[in-house]
């Protein structure tokens, strides 16, 4: 089965229809790094990623990761080693930080674009995450918590995300 993000704001998986939003500019065909836009295709996903502190480990079939202190997610287009990886944060390398004041984070499971052989600035750290307000992301897709936790009991690690 695949999630299609159907328009800006839909966000489909089986009869389930989720309000969501994606990136401030829209979707692309050409993704580059920091234009705020969501990259067209159909990916993969990832594992889940979790904030322990906060919640209990979700009810999915995907492998779920606790978010430590030093995690983050390299988006650091001078970084050809780490770029579009999840690493352990220091200060050389510009990552996106994983535990994170705002909950944003408590829950994503990262897209899998751009992640076989990285390509520098094709982009990285897309994921679907949390929001609260519906504000525009930087390019992730980003659902209410209430919402992310059923589709993430609707899907498995075969399922597909197509960004149309």
């Amino acid at each position: 089965m695949t999630i299609v993000l159907k328009n800006k704001v839909t966000l489909v998986f089986d009869e389930f229809t989720f309000r969501c939003c994606i990136g401030k500019k829209g979707t692309t065909k050409r993704k580059i790094e920091g234009d705020k836009k969501t990259p067209v295709g159909t990916f993969s996903l990832g594992n889940l990623y979790y904030r322990r502190d906060r919640h209990i480990k979700p009810l999915t079939k995907l492998n779920c990761i606790p978010i430590k202190k030093n995690m983050g997610w390299c988006d650091d287009i001078k970084n050809k080693k780490y770029y579009n990886k999840l690493i352990k944060t220091n200060k050389k390398v510009r990552h996106e930080k994983l535990f994170r004041k705002d909950k944003k984070y408590d829950f994503f499971i990262p897209i899998k674009y751009n992640t076989e052989n990285p390509k520098i600035p094709k982009g990285s750290a897309i994921f679907i995450h949390l929001t609260n307000n519906f504000k525009p992301t930087s390019g992730c897709i980003a659902l209410k918590r209430k919402d992310f936790l059923i589709l993430v009991k609707l899907i498995n690690k075969k399922t597909k995300i197509k960004l149309i």
